[in-house]
């Protein structure tokens, strides 16, 4: 990958909302060739989307917490993501190597809803679960620091 591609991307995963001018500033492109790197950068995968970042407490979401779930019966199929799906309040599900299988990232107003979502993440999953509540956030969603040489390009 070239060095402004990488450059493209950094800057727009701190801010996907920064106009095409100063980003073609920034990077030292006219703005036209500039869209085009990026339209190229979109059809390789290498920018999956743009999102708008929402403040959970503005939205009445004051509660975070990070659950892990072990299922009941290591032997039975796994389909844990499947039956997590639908679930709305589960932002975000990763398998993971260790004592549990998966973690989730969940969102709700109150303990009483995280204690409610809990039982019914337990019903669906024949999982057991830990539960990590978020105090504060120091920070989140930082820009990755993309390698110099990367397996895309070999």
């Amino acid at each position: 990958m070239e060095a402004i591609d990488r450059k493209i991307l950094t800057l727009l995963a701190e801010d996907s909302e920064r106009s095409l001018q100063d980003l073609a500033l920034v990077v030292g492109l006219p703005t036209s060739t500039l869209h085009q790197r990026i339209k190229r950068l979109e059809t390789r995968g290498l920018i999956l989307g743009y999102q708008a970042k929402l403040d959970l407490r503005k939205v009445g979401l004051s509660l975070t917490s990070f659950v892990s779930l072990t299922p009941i019966d290591p032997a039975a199929p796994d389909s844990i993501p499947a039956q997590l799906q639908s679930i709305s309040e589960i932002e975000g599900c990763w398998s993971v190597a260790g004592e549990e299988s998966y973690i989730v990232k969940v969102n709700v107003s109150e303990p009483a809803d995280l204690e409610a979502l809990l039982g019914k993440i337990r019903a669906q999953t024949n999982c057991s679960t830990q539960t990590t509540v978020v105090l504060s956030t120091a920070f989140e969603n930082r820009p990755p620091a993309i390698p110099e040489s990367d397996p895309i390009d070999s």
